[in-house]
């Protein structure tokens, strides 16, 4: 009995629970800066190794730029109403991801479509070279964004989801 008494005065000092494991949030703003990041590191590296102008400063305007936006209209909209959709919460997480990154992209070739498009309207000829390069820019940032964004918000949803169940 006295061993029981012991036990049940420590059992928050010794417990299995680790210091700070708290359930995880999803916190917009850091996966806006992470999706802007990422992909304009990645991207200024390739530049700098291949001595590709153009990707180097694509890296810092429309790779990161395009992956922050997405990403910040995705983190919204998951925020808002993503966990009131069954299936994104019970389907399993790589579909789910997979599905996002798909329609990632897919929005990203309709801006580049959009964006080629009027500017082609608006300013005839080649004056702005960048134009050329949103075909792969907007597609591969709203992939990356997507991918980031959605796996990120999942994991907080399941592990949040999980410590309400244990309690």
């Amino acid at each position: 009995m006295n061993k029981m008494k012991y036990s049940n005065q420590t059992d928050g000092i010794y417990g299995t629970k680790a210091a700070g494991s708290k359930p995880k949030t999803f916190v917009l703003w850091r996966e806006v800066v992470m999706a802007y990041v990422a992909p304009a590191i990645m991207a200024g590296i390739g530049g700098l190794i291949t001595a590709d102008r153009g990707l180097q400063i694509g890296a810092l305007t429309t790779i990161g730029g395009t992956s922050a936006l997405g990403a910040l209209m995705l983190g919204l909209w998951l925020r808002s109403r993503g966990s009131h959709k069954r299936w994104i919460i019970g389907a399993p997480r790589l579909v789910v991801v997979g599905l996002f990154a798909l329609m990632g992209a897919t929005f990203g070739l309709f801006a580049a479509w959009a964006t080629s498009s009027l500017l082609g309207i608006i300013i005839p000829g080649n004056h702005l070279a960048w134009v050329g390069r949103v075909w792969i820019d907007f597609p591969l940032s709203g992939f990356i964004a997507s991918t980031i964004v959605t796996s990120r918000w999942r994991l907080a949803v399941t592990t949040n989801l999980s410590s309400k169940g244990r309690r």
